[in-house]
């Protein structure tokens, strides 16, 4: 494959005359070409790791790593796409196709094209082993996770925890042949557990695995340490920054992103963390002071947090897990999630039975039809937890849209979740949270699949700013909150019965809870990924650390104990595309809020709302600029109003 674009690109060096047409398109369909063989591989590695196919995808990624550089320096490539940019016929293109090759010239400018000849081999060297040190630490994390487990014999010492929570502990060791209980890392287990177990060691036991997961005080094997990958990756960024003429890794990070400057996003990330102490502040007095009046004695340590937290809501709303789990079953959310999505966006979401290639029994496949029944989009989903997938959610691009000659290539998604799998015979049931990451990653899906932009190049979520991409997915979450969504998809999986009022208001009252809290861990996490890419002396693990300790000491109003060593799994800033931009979240949150305060305002399921956002913003894709789309839709620039009023903080 590499190859034989090779040759092709060669060809296209050649042309006489430099068009659109004659260029431009074929190499976008080269790209894609190559696109569509490695996505496969690169998701089943995610999803169904194992060592043949580990070893067989990290000896591609050099091979990879090489030919992107290659393609990115390459000058004639570079001044071809200057050729079309400062022709007269540049005005004759529509605006998607502007946009391509202004990023094209961007990204190629950022890839090091203007690099002399030793600085381009140093640069190729740079991503090569950014490609690999990357595979490596995604890969000592799911190994260190994967390798713990501890058994509990007694049932006495699961105290706490509901029922279904021990059904699945009991399923993992009977699948291994082994009696009584069988506690993993996976999410699933890890926040029954630390949220419900009665047991304090128990909590202290898997708090103390998970958080120092992949590192040197880790409770799993040691040799998965990425103290030292870490240190590299974080090397070789400020190399490949100061290479590009940049003085640290955030500012070349930023050139992608809607922020203007690295002093800009701490700003805002420092505004959102003083507009949320003081409610942070009496969040942690009421859980210590809760605590007290159930006999604790002393100061609550990080794994009696969520424990005691979930106490309290339970106490002043009078609702837990249990009662709603029943109301969120697998057939029914995704059969609600798809009819929402129907109704806002006048399509029509079905499931394909017949045969499909899956990499797991309990992967199901869709397609969407517009309202004149054409296919537009497809999609894979693969809800449940497992062995040697993968821990997080994500959104992945199996196929792009494009529209060649007449000929449109409809987009198909990977949605990847880690939920409560099936127990026994029953069907899997959702906590509400669960919930929510599952509607957060179909928004995402929804961006990639609804686009109508015929240009790979900026269809779907490709050339949105990084720091918007997370809108269409923050956006889908608020459904998980409104009684007439819930009407469509809460319904008791025993008897069809819709989710009670009297549950709907008291779960509706738990949205802000400790929302000052969750607030401040956002800006910490944010805070520390911008400082880290933005200082230049780091040379040293140690450094890293203390990094953090400072922006805890700065935002956190809890402490951590002194083995945790979160940042040694913090995937999306060291192994996925969030470096230098993990404050995206909480900006993509403001202009998600603010677009649906018009759905509040004009009805969540008003089509006429609902298609303006489809046509302003999911199918505009990266054609134009984010903040365009935005104006679009709500008519102004953003403001900060509706995420401060939805999160309960003003």
């Amino acid at each position: 494959m590499l190859g034989s674009n090779r040759t092709a690109i060669k060809l296209l060096l050649n042309i006489e005359v430099v068009t659109w047409d004659s260029f431009v398109v074929p190499l976008m369909l080269l790209d894609d070409s190559l696109n569509k063989t490695w996505s496969p591989i690169r998701h089943l590695n995610s999803v169904k790791s194992s060592l043949s196919l580990r070893k067989a995808y990290n000896e591609c990624l050099p091979l990879l790593s090489d030919y992107s550089s290659e393609m990115s320096q390459n000058r004639g490539l570079f001044e071809r796409f200057l050729t079309i940019s400062d022709s007269i016929s540049f005005n004759e293109l529509n605006s998607s196709q502007k946009k391509v090759i202004n990023n094209s010239i961007r990204k190629f400018k950022l890839g090091g094209v203007g690099l002399n000849k030793k600085n381009k081999v140093q640069y190729q060297r740079i991503q090569a082993e950014l490609s690999e040190l990357e595979s490596l630490f995604e890969n000592n994390l799911l190994d260190a996770t994967q390798s713990w487990e501890y058994r509990v014999v007694e049932k006495k010492d699961l105290e706490g925890l509901p029922q279904y929570a021990k059904a699945m502990l009991k399923q993992k060791a009977q699948e291994k042949g082994l009696s009584g209980y069988s506690l993993t890392l996976d999410i699933p287990c890890y926040i029954a557990v630390i949220t419900h177990a009665e047991n304090r060691r128990l909590r202290e036991k898997i708090y103390k695995a998970y958080i120092s997961r992949a590192s040197e005080v880790g409770a799993t094997n040691s040799k998965f340490d990425n103290a030292a990958v870490m240190e590299k990756i974080l090397r070789i960024k400020q190399e490949k920054a100061n290479l590009l003429g940049y003085s640290h890794y955030s500012d070349y990070s930023l050139e992608t992103k809607m922020a203007e400057s690295t002093e800009q996003v701490i700003e805002f990330l420092k505004n959102l963390a003083r507009k949320s102490n003081e409610k942070a502040k009496k969040e942690v007095y009421d859980r210590q002071q809760y605590a007290k009046s159930l006999g604790f004695k002393g100061e609550l340590q990080p794994w009696d947090f969520i424990y005691y937290s979930e106490k309290l809501k339970q106490a002043r709303h009078n609702i837990c897990d249990d009662d709603l789990k029943p109301y969120f079953s697998d057939k029914s959310v995704v059969a609600g999630l798809c009819k929402i999505a129907d109704t806002l966006y006048n399509i029509k979401i079905e499931q394909i039975n017949s045969d499909i290639d899956r990499w797991d029994t309990s992967v199901l496949f869709y397609q969407i039809k517009d309202q004149k029944g054409h296919v537009i989009g497809q999609f894979y989903l693969d809800l449940y937890a497992r062995k040697n997938k993968r821990g997080g959610a994500w959104m992945d691009e199996c196929i792009c849209r494009y529209q060649v000659n007449g000929e449109i290539q409809i987009p198909v998604a990977f949605l990847t979740c880690n939920l409560t799998p099936p127990i026994g015979s029953e069907p899997a049931l959702f906590t509400h949270d669960e919930v929510i990451t599952l509607f957060h990653e179909f928004g995402h899906g929804l961006h990639h699949l609804l686009t109508k932009v015929d240009e790979t190049d900026v269809a779907g979520i490709n050339g949105v700013e990084w720091d918007a991409v997370e809108l269409p997915s923050q956006f889908m979450e608020n459904y998980c909150w409104q009684k007439e969504a819930l009407k469509i998809f809460a319904k008791h999986y025993k008897t069809g019965e819709n989710l009670p009022d009297e549950l709907f208001d008291k779960l509706v009252e738990t949205k802000n809870f400790q929302s000052g809290l969750k607030m401040l861990r956002q800006v910490e996490l944010a805070l520390f990924d911008i400082k880290l890419h933005s200082n230049t002396d780091l040379k040293k693990y140690s450094e890293i650390q203390t990094v953090l300790n400072q922006v805890r000491e700065e935002i956190s109003v809890v402490k951590t104990t002194q083995n945790d060593r979160f940042q040694n799994g913090f995937t999306h800033i060291f192994a996925s595309g969030y470096a230098a931009g993990y404050y995206s979240y909480k900006w993509a949150e403001v202009l998600s809020a603010d677009v649906f305060s018009a759905f509040e305002e004009e009805g969540i399921f008003n089509q006429d709302t609902g298609q303006r956002f489809l046509n302003c913003i999911l199918e505009k894709g990266g054609s134009r600029s984010s903040i365009e789309s935005f104006n679009c839709f709500r008519g102004r620039n953003p403001n900060i109003d509706a995420l401060l009023r939805h999160g309960g903080i003003t």
